[in-house]
């Protein structure tokens, strides 16, 4: 059985693939639960959805017969927009990822959860306010 840091990853075209929605084979799927609840999980979400933007920021960018300054407002705009809106629909575009993965749906924001409770409790402990010495 292989640990976490020897947890296949998905090559190129298949990380696009699945940034675009598709689902990876049963072997990436420990991957896919590690990408939806790694600590920047919501930064992954992002740059998947930049990668889901980028040939209609292409289109606007070199295909309208505009001058460039129009295709640049228009695509940074849109895309602003676009991070906006997935941003809004963040939780449950990843809770999706998962449950197509093969998990019961609700898994990752449990898993979330459970780490920050645990980084939650540690940075009380009492073992981290004082240092070493603060039990002398």
């Amino acid at each position: 059985m292989r640990t976490q840091q020897q947890r296949r990853r998905p090559n190129p075209w298949q990380w696009v693939w699945y940034a675009f929605g598709g689902r990876l084979p049963r072997e990436l799927w420990p991957w896919v639960l590690a990408d939806t609840t790694a600590r920047t999980w919501w930064l992954r979400h992002l740059a998947r959805a930049v990668v889901q933007m980028l040939p209609l920021v292409a289109v606007c960018l070199f295909a309208v017969p505009v001058p460039f300054a129009y295709r640049i407002s228009a695509a940074a705009g849109g895309l602003v927009i676009g991070l906006l809106f997935s941003a809004a629909f963040m939780t449950e575009a990843t809770e999706h990822r998962v449950a197509k993965a093969g998990y019961p749906a609700g898994t990752a924001a449990e898993l979330r959860e459970e780490r920050s409770e645990r980084e939650r409790t540690e940075r009380r402990s009492p073992y981290r306010r004082g240092g070493a010495g603060s039990f002398d």
